[in-house]
């Protein structure tokens, strides 16, 4: 299964208001991401149809979590974006009961299990713990960058053993 474009610019705009904690534009959540600015738009709306989101107008406004990141999944968001996480039609929640190809239903089974794996993780999974994750890589990073400056005794900043100034 692939999750579209789409269904991986929620997430991440998602996370970007879970980390910020408050309302943001979507200009603000475009720069937070790297994201385009237009197709995040298309996608807030339906977040927020979603009810993932609420929008509120005016000078302190934007978008913000409907809820608190630890009751928003990451299969809530990618089936808000995408729509039923089934790698195929047949494998779906509420089949129809038919196989596109006729003969080969017992690889319906197959597709149901895979359904229900991704389900179960992304079901296990919160806002509150990829934003979590994503402070402590942050911080691990920082770390690791500030090991790697060093004072050199001349007075020069050396950052991993290379001059910088």
């Amino acid at each position: 299964m692939k999750i579209s474009t789409k269904g991986d610019y929620a997430t991440r705009a998602l996370l970007a208001l879970a980390l910020r904690g408050g309302p943001a534009s979507v200009r603000d959540i475009a720069k937070a991401t790297g994201l385009p600015q237009a197709y995040l738009e298309q996608i807030m709306l339906g977040m927020k149809a979603a009810g993932l989101v609420e929008a509120k107008r005016g000078v302190q406004g934007g978008y913000s979590l409907a809820r608190s990141p630890s009751d928003i999944t990451l299969r809530q968001i990618v089936e808000a974006a995408e729509g039923n996480v089934a790698p195929l039609g047949c494998a779906a929640e509420d089949p129809d009961g038919r196989c596109v190809e006729e003969g080969q239903c017992a690889l319906q089974l197959v597709w149901i299990k895979v359904r229900g794996a991704v389900s179960e993780i992304l079901d296990s999974v919160t806002l509150q713990d990829v934003a979590q994750d994503t402070l402590r890589i942050k911080k691990a990073r920082a770390a690791k960058a500030s090991a790697n400056l060093a004072l050199a005794p001349s007075g020069a900043i050396r950052w991993a053993g290379k001059k910088v100034n």
